[in-house]
């Protein structure tokens, strides 16, 4: 049987090998077996440390909360506990941000968590609870509308929304009988 050579096909593997391991230390940017073996290792630490960043970064922002917090007489765990408490959804990256560059407001998120924290009927519930009645009045103004001043094209839609069954085949009175 003949002999096979790997020709250039072998070449160009092994420069691409040696292309990435460009700037390694020592027989790691120079010799392909070892270049080989650096760049497998490169890829492990590479997809760990991009999951690893994720925790990183959330440390940091804890860490600046949490002195944010001390600055305002309150711990992190009581902080965060409260604006559960308060029902405010607002994530560790921008409450960071905001006591870096909006001191003031973040004395407000921490006023509200610290009334939360006191129990009863705080302001911040009270605020949460007018306005969760606010979308529930406009909502009410939106189901009270009067359709007959529509289009069909538009009492479709708004059917088509609601999950209405059948509303292609329906007629105009039809399809506002079942809108309302």
């Amino acid at each position: 049987m003949a002999r096979v050579k790997g020709g250039n096909v072998a070449k160009n593997r092994r420069r691409k090998v040696l292309k990435a391991a460009k700037g390694y230390f020592g027989s790691k940017h120079r010799l392909y077996k070892t270049a080989q073996e650096q760049l497998f290792h490169s890829g492990a630490y590479a997809f760990r440390d991009r999951r690893a960043k994720k925790r990183d970064f959330r440390k940091l922002w804890i860490t600046r909360i949490n002195a944010a917090c001390r600055e305002n007489e309150i711990s992190y765990s009581r902080f965060i506990n409260g604006l559960n408490i308060a029902g405010v959804t607002i994530n560790r990256k921008m409450l960071s941000e905001l006591a870096i560059d909006n001191p003031k407001s973040f004395k407000d998120l921490v006023d509200i968590s610290k009334d939360a924290l006191k129990g009863g009927k705080t302001k911040a519930k009270e605020e949460v609870k007018e306005v969760k009645t606010e979308t529930k009045n406009k909502e009410e103004k939106k189901s009270k509308k009067d359709y007959s001043s529509l289009t069909l094209t538009e009492l479709k839609a708004m059917a088509k929304e609601q999950g209405v069954k059948g509303y292609s085949t329906m007629k105009k009175d039809e399809l506002i009988k079942n809108l309302k």
